[in-house]
């Protein structure tokens, strides 16, 4: 499985920012897990963040793409691209309205223990100009 920093700058320069920003305006994210939630799997592994999915979608794992939603109301800001080392799969998990601290609360979510899960992050707009932009 390649690291996933070598596919970051891909990403970046192909993902299809405004085509998945119109599926989250047109279907929004369902949240399944909302902020402090225990994972159903892994009751010590609390939500710090709400987190659901994006109906109308399938994703590697053959479910709905996973997003994280945040507080702001700048609609999709970014992605993480994350490793299961568990499953050995992949998968993209949206940030959708996230601040910047939520982008980070997100990031060290995923990346807390990298034994079992790791992930880049991968932003639609450099984090300067999301600061300057940030809601509140």
């Amino acid at each position: 499985m390649p690291d996933l920093q070598s596919v970051r700058s891909v990403v970046e320069d192909h993902f299809r920012w405004e085509s998945w920003a119109r599926l989250v305006e047109r279907h929004g994210v369902t949240i399944d897990r909302p902020f402090g939630a225990a994972h159903p799997d892994y009751p010590s592994v609390v939500y710090p963040i709400d987190y659901g999915y994006l109906p109308g979608t399938i994703g590697t794992d053959a479910e709905p793409v996973d997003a994280f939603a945040g507080t702001g109301t700048q609609g999709l800001v970014g992605l993480i691209l994350t490793a299961d080392r568990r499953r050995g799969d992949r998968e993209v998990k949206l940030l959708v309205d996230c601040t910047p601290p939520e982008i980070y609360t997100a990031h060290g979510f995923i990346n807390y223990d990298r034994t079992l899960l790791g992930g880049v992050l991968v932003l639609r707009h450099p984090m300067p100009v999301l600061w300057k932009r940030r809601d509140g």
